[in-house]
């Protein structure tokens, strides 16, 4: 029997207002909570409105500290493909966080094991209240594509052909998407108290299904969260046009 709780909103304006009221809660309630975040174009319009409620006296960040789920390897921070530029773009330059409180993986890293293992020492000391999550079209959180262990912690993921063509519009010609990133794994996304997972558009609607109803299996690494004692996924009428 699946734990997770499913909102289904009309649109994905509801979407992101229902995700930033499950955020607000955690903040409220602990206004010096660990966020563990997530970088793709599902949770912008979250953090628009994290940015807009900061913005209008609301929520303070300046006790907060935030984690990030993973960061393509050979960009450099201010490359603006990478994922530490996008948080900065998309949130933290907009909040009134101490940006030494926020934490990626460093993806020009000279050794990358080495990077994995920091990585999951500096989680072990900054348990997350709540961890933001988008889902792929198959299944995958974060870079964990299926097959991923679930056991697995920080490690050095190998792009599939599919996730460096869906990320080629992004660079100026497919040559230019990294091959490799660093990535937070399965059993580190488990370890957060609370997951909020969003799933927008009919291209996620299998997916979803898979992550609700299917069979727990490394085939669908989002399935692994149906053992989580709290997650909230929240998708629209499209993504969740199978339930």
């Amino acid at each position: 029997m699946s734990n997770i709780k499913v909102i289904i909103t009309k649109d994905y304006e509801e979407l992101s207002e229902k995700a930033f009221e499950v955020m607000a809660e955690v903040l409220r309630n602990k206004p010096d909570a660990v966020l563990g975040l997530a970088t793709g174009s599902t949770p912008i319009g979250l953090y628009q409105k994290m940015i807009e409620d900061c913005k209008n006296g609301g929520i303070s960040y300046k006790k907060v500290k935030t984690v990030n789920l993973d960061e393509y390897v050979g960009l450099t921070p201010n490359n603006d493909q990478s994922y530490r530029y996008f948080m900065r773009h998309n949130l933290l330059d907009h909040i009134d966080i101490d940006l030494n409180n926020t934490n990626i993986e460093n993806g020009v890293a000279a050794d990358l094991p080495a990077e994995c293992a920091r990585y999951d020492a500096l989680l072990s000391t900054l348990p997350r209240d709540v961890q933001v999550l988008g889902i792929g079209a198959n299944g995958h959180i974060a870079f964990n594509e299926p097959g991923t262990p679930f056991d697995s912690q920080t490690h050095v993921v190998d792009l599939t052909e599919n996730t460096i063509q869906m990320n080629a519009r992004f660079f100026a010609s497919e040559a230019d998407v990294p091959r490799k990133a660093l990535t937070m794994g399965l059993k580190g996304i488990m370890e957060a108290k609370k997951i909020l997972i969003l799933a927008s558009g009919a291209s996620k609607a299998d997916a979803v299904f898979k992550t609700v109803r299917g069979e727990v299996t490394e085939e669908v690494p989002a399935s692994i969260l149906q053992n989580h004692p709290n997650c909230v996924l929240i998708a629209d009428e499209e993504a969740a046009s199978l339930l």
